[in-house]
């Protein structure tokens, strides 16, 4: 009878779209937040509302309005007895003076900066690009906003284009557990001193009905976009701070147009990294040919790494489609597999679309010779820029 049931069950429509290795935790409840608008409130009343435990990792924690906001937050959270457990990059966050810092380590929270820059060079490579809050082991976010007034416009458009996931439920273990990974690797044996509280907390079962996974490796996170990719029926979408995939992923995006696929791209129109803006517009007219439509955002500067498949399958988190993601930053992303969630990243990045300037391969054509140059140079040294 129970292999009965099983064969009758069969394949769920959205296991295609998954590799066998990641199983998703089903039970979730998510909220997509659009920006450091949406974002930064609900980030911040989380940390409020902070009983037991607040760990936060980011790559940018900016001593501007924003970062001063949240440094008082985390202040006021380690005060009434709140561990607060906090981790920044020190090359992303160069800007932030020792003082801004040495506030809140003197008001009780834990605070490090991961891998200050030495006379060992080549460890400026390996960053800690991820975006996490985790507060009490219940409520979790992450995607690509940073700690910065970047993300907070003075105008409608104004900031940075960004998305970030919240959710609730038994996946938020996960984004815990990667978190707590960060700090291992940083503090190696003064790890343990540091990750006693939580344990003997009770993690919520079921909030809601998303099923989602946590991936915090390159290779797993590559692994599910090519999965994805190769299995796109319908449409793709993918928002994209900086594009300039591997051969693989090409491939992918390039061999999903040509059977047919519906593929859209929201890349930028003026990027904060002016070289990967150009090197990114060399993939362009292969991709034109095979039939993608390619959207230039142009407002500020798009910073989304976000993607969707048929409506069912959807990621989003630190990972950009670039060499640094792809081979060096320890990165998360978020992959998920529902439809009603999927349903508002397109509806999103369908928005996102109406403030673009579609490329077409007949004006492209048209570019003048030096641009076709330039984009041919730094497409050659893209592995160094």
């Amino acid at each position: 009878m129970r292999l009965e049931a099983e064969v009758a069950r069969g394949p769920q429509p959205s296991e295609r779209y998954l590799p066998a290795s990641h199983v998703p935790i089903p039970g979730n409840a998510c909220q997509l937040l659009r920006d450091g608008v949406e974002a930064y409130p609900s980030m911040l009343a989380a940390i409020a509302e902070a009983r037991h435990e607040v760990r936060l990792e980011t790559y940018m924690f900016y001593a501007d309005s924003v970062g001063h906001q949240f440094r008082d937050a985390l202040i006021s959270a380690a005060r009434r007895g709140v561990r607060v457990c906090v981790l920044y990059d020190a090359v992303g966050s160069w800007p932030a003076s020792r003082a801004f810092f040495r506030v809140m380590r003197k008001a009780g929270v834990h605070i490090r900066a991961f891998r200050p820059v030495t006379l060992r060079f080549w460890r400026v490579w390996l960053r800690d690009h991820r975006k996490i809050l985790v507060v009490d082991g219940r409520v979790a976010f992450t995607g690509g906003i940073n700690i910065a007034a970047h993300w907070a416009p003075s105008a409608p458009h104004g900031g940075w284009r960004d998305d970030v996931l919240r959710f609730e439920g038994p996946a938020v273990r996960q984004l815990e557990r990667t978190s707590r990974a960060g700090w291992r690797f940083l503090l190696k044996n003064s790890w343990r001193s540091l990750s006693r509280a939580g344990r003997k907390r009770r993690f919520p079962t079921v909030c809601g009905d998303v099923a989602l996974s946590v991936l915090s490796s390159r290779r797993s996170i590559h692994r599910a976009y090519l999965h994805a990719l190769e299995r796109a029926r319908e449409r793709v979408m993918v928002a994209a701070a900086y594009f300039v995939p591997d051969r693989r992923i090409f491939n992918a995006l390039h061999s999903a147009a040509g059977r047919g696929v519906k593929v859209m791209l929201l890349l930028n129109g003026r990027s904060d990294h002016r070289f990967l803006e150009f090197a990114t517009r060399h993939y362009y007219e292969p991709l034109l040919r095979a039939g993608v439509r390619i959207f230039e955002w142009q407002g500020s500067v798009l910073h989304a790494k976000t993607a969707v498949v048929d409506g069912v399958w959807g990621t989003l988190g630190s990972f950009n489609l670039e060499r640094m993601s792809l081979n060096f930053n320890h990165e998360t992303n978020v992959v998920f597999t529902d439809t009603g969630l999927a349903g508002a990243v397109e509806r999103s990045f369908e928005s996102d679309c109406g403030f673009c300037h579609e490329v077409h391969l007949t004006q492209w054509m048209a570019r003048p010779r030096w641009q076709k140059l330039l984009e041919r140079a730094c497409f050659v040294f893209r592995k160094i820029l």
